[in-house]
């Protein structure tokens, strides 16, 4: 079975006061485009994974995330595109919601699952699927070895070099993807992450163990609003307008603290005149959807 996707993610430029007055030449990797619902590092995470799935002739994809996980959506929807059988396991109490609404459409079973139990998902997995030798376990997010593989390919996909990259970071493993994908170019471009999560430094440690060589980057641990999941008024204003200016959607989780903090930097005069910076969208816009109540118009 071929386990591919056509990728369509143009590199387009953003065009703003801010940057034409501090002299810096902005673009956004638009991975949001690659699909409408594994979209971004997500199915860049998913491919290689995918792939062995098929290799080790395993029809059952089993993976784990929140209730309004885009990796658990992702995953429902590649499953039933490349005809695999899923399963997810929610972390917390039952609920409904337009994320696990599209899981289940896609065929996705969902099996909830208190957060002590959560914790261990290798427990978890043999538990449940102990006899099942279709069962192939994904781990939370698509963080692995193979997810980092698919995230380096980005870099092959660039029309030109930059001295800076901007990415969100959650699990580390699109983090080290670039950087892999940097390195294997011998590019002196600078990774610079923007962890979702609050005190994000610990990443460093995830990042590392991924990396094929050791190398320098930046990680901008000021722009979590509070959290893994978080936001501020300011963080929402900032996305109204950023989505009305432009007609690119993004999302509060995500891409939209990694736009901020873009933003915030060169306000700061952080850059240099003349670099040119590349912020890379990692699609998930579908997190929209577990925050419309932060949304005031």
């Amino acid at each position: 079975m071929d386990i591919s996707l056509d990728i369509y993610s143009p590199v387009q430029p953003l065009h703003n006061q801010l940057f034409a007055d501090k002299g810096l030449q902005v673009y956004i990797k638009r991975d949001d485009l690659i699909h409408p619902i594994i979209s971004g590092n997500k199915w860049r995470k998913l491919k290689y994974t995918l792939q062995e799935a098929n290799r080790q002739c395993k029809r059952h994809l089993v993976t784990f995330g929140g209730a309004y996980s885009n990796h658990l959506m992702a995953t429902a929807a590649a499953a039933a595109k490349f005809g695999f059988k899923a399963t997810g396991f929610v972390r917390g109490e039952e609920v409904s919601n337009d994320t696990l609404f599209m899981c289940r459409l896609h065929g996705m079973e969902l099996i909830f699952t208190d957060r002590d139990s959560y914790r261990d998902k290798q427990a978890l997995f043999g538990k449940h699927f102990m006899d099942d030798l279709d069962a192939f376990f994904i781990n939370e997010g698509g963080s692995s070895t193979e997810g980092a593989l698919g995230v380096a390919e980005l870099i092959d996909e660039l029309p030109e070099t930059y001295h800076h990259i901007f990415c969100a970071c959650g699990s580390g493993t699109t983090a080290a993807g670039i950087i892999n994908g940097l390195t294997t170019h011998a590019l002196p471009t600078i990774f610079n992450g923007v962890p979702a999560l609050k005190g994000g430094d610990f990443l460093r440690e995830d990042i590392d163990k991924m990396l094929t060589f050791p190398v320098e980057y930046k990680l901008h641990t000021d722009y979590h609003f509070g959290g893994y999941g978080k936001t501020t008024p300011e963080l929402i204003e900032f996305i109204k307008k950023f989505i009305a200016e432009t007609g690119i959607l993004i999302d509060p989780v995500y891409t939209g603290k990694m736009l901020y903090a873009l933003y915030d930097l060169a306000s700061k005069d952080y850059f240099s005149p003349g670099s040119k910076i590349l912020a890379v969208h990692t699609g998930g816009v579908w997190g929209l959807l577990g925050m419309k109540q932060k949304f005031r118009f």
